[in-house]
C-alpha cells in the first residue's frame, strides 16, 4: 500500500512539473528561436503589466511609453530595451514615421538598471547602446544597454575633435573598426538616433536594413555633455554589438 501510495505521489510530482513547463514562456531558449523575445514580452511581461501591475520576466513595463525593459541572459550588467509591439528591427519603416517612439531616450534612462547591477552610479562615458543590423538572431527590436568596451571609450577621448555634429564624410577606424560617427549635444536626448542616421542615407528604405548603431555617452572636453553616435555598416570591420558594448564591463574594475 505504501508503495503504491509512492508511485502515486511521484506520478503527481511529474504531472505537476510537465503542466510548470507548459507554463513557462515558449521563449525558454532564445538561442534557437529567433522570437524568443517577442514571446517573452507579448507573452509574458505585458500580461503580467496589465492584470497585475507587475512586469513579469521584465524589469521594467511601461505600457503608455511602448516599451519593456529586459534583463539580458548574458552578461552581469546587460539589459535590452524592447518595443511591446511588434517591430522586427532597424529596418523597420515604423521607426522613421512621424511621432514614433524614440526607443533611444528610453534605453538611455533605463541605464539605471545596468547601474543597479554595477552597485554605483557610473560616468555617462561608460554606458552605451547599441542595436546590431538585419543580420541579428532575433526578430524583435532590441537596444543592448550595457558597459562600454574599454578600448572604444579610449579611441573616442583620443578622436574626439575629428567628430562634429554633422556625420562624417568617411568611416573613422575606432578601436579597430570602421564607423561614420557624429555628436549629439545635451544630457537629454531630444533627438532620435533612427531618425539621424536615415538623414546619412542616400536610400534609408533599403539601407537601414544594413546597419549596426551605436550610442555611447559623452563629456566633451569643452564641458559639454552629450552622446558619440557610430553607424558601422555591415561588411568588412564593421562592427556588432559586443563590439561596441562589454559584457564583463571591464571598466568597473579600471574606474
Amino acid at each position: 500500500m505504501r508503495r503504491g501510495k509512492a508511485t502515486t505521489a511521484a506520478m503527481a510530482v511529474v504531472l505537476a512539473l510537465s503542466s510548470l513547463l507548459t507554463l513557462l514562456p515558449a521563449a525558454a531558449d532564445p538561442l534557437t528561436d529567433p522570437d524568443s523575445l517577442w514571446k517573452i514580452v507579448h507573452g509574458n511581461c505585458v500580461p503580467a503589466q496589465q492584470s497585475q501591475g507587475r512586469p513579469g520576466e521584465c524589469r521594467f513595463v511601461d505600457l503608455a511609453g511602448r516599451y519593456a525593459v529586459l534583463k539580458d541572459l548574458r552578461g552581469d550588467t546587460r539589459f535590452l530595451l524592447l518595443p511591446t509591439e511588434q517591430i522586427p528591427g532597424i529596418e523597420s519603416p515604423r521607426l522613421l514615421q512621424p511621432r514614433s517612439v524614440n526607443y533611444w531616450r528610453a534605453a538611455w534612462e533605463a541605464r539605471r538598471y545596468v547601474e543597479e547591477r554595477a552597485g554605483r552610479p557610473l560616468p555617462r562615458d561608460m554606458i552605451g547602446l547599441a542595436i546590431n543590423s538585419r543580420r541579428r538572431s532575433q526578430n524583435q527590436l532590441h537596444i543592448h544597454i550595457d558597459c562600454v568596451q574599454p578600448d572604444l571609450r579610449t579611441a573616442l577621448r583620443q578622436h574626439e575633435m575629428e567628430i562634429s555634429e554633422q556625420w562624417s564624410m568617411q568611416p573613422l577606424s575606432l578601436a579597430g573598426h570602421m564607423y561614420y560617427a557624429t555628436r549629439i549635444i545635451g544630457t537629454q536626448l531630444d533627438i532620435d538616433p533612427f531618425q539621424r542616421l536615415a538623414q546619412r542615407l542616400a536610400d534609408p528604405t533599403s539601407e537601414m536594413g544594413r546597419q549596426s548603431l551605436s550610442l555611447i555617452g559623452a563629456e566633451f572636453s569643452d564641458g559639454r555633455s552629450g552622446f558619440y553616435l557610430l553607424d558601422s555598416p555591415a561588411g568588412e570591420r564593421g562592427a556588432t554589438v559586443d563590439v561596441v558594448l562589454d559584457r564583463a564591463c571591464r571598466l568597473l574594475r579600471a574606474n
